[in-house]
């Protein structure tokens, strides 16, 4: 359902869409497991988002331990798959930076 600009989303609606959220994250962890094209950025977008939905919600702090706990886990992820490629690429070496 569609909620409407001066309109408030009820807890489910909020809920379902935390659940769904978590879904796309999950999802976009087992494309990368699996070495899709350009998963890394999808799984990074896709963290992005629940951040950004647990922040927006003012009882996200469930939502927020959940991130807390997979946050690593992803970004070793992304990390490794980075590193396979910059070795198989090794002019991608160069160009990369650290933060």
């Amino acid at each position: 359902m569609k909620v409407r600009k001066g309109t408030t989303q009820s807890s489910g609606s909020r809920q379902s869409r935390g659940e769904r959220i978590k879904d796309e994250v999950y999802r976009q962890m087992f494309l990368l497991e699996e070495s899709r094209p350009g998963a890394e950025l999808r799984l990074a977008v896709a963290l992005l988002r629940a951040w950004l939905f647990a922040d927006r919600r003012p009882a996200g702090e469930e939502e927020r331990e959940w991130l807390k706990k997979v946050s690593p886990i992803c970004l070793m992820m992304i990390e490794a798959v980075s590193q396979a490629s910059d070795t198989a690429h090794p002019a991608m070496q160069s160009a990369r930076f650290s933060v």
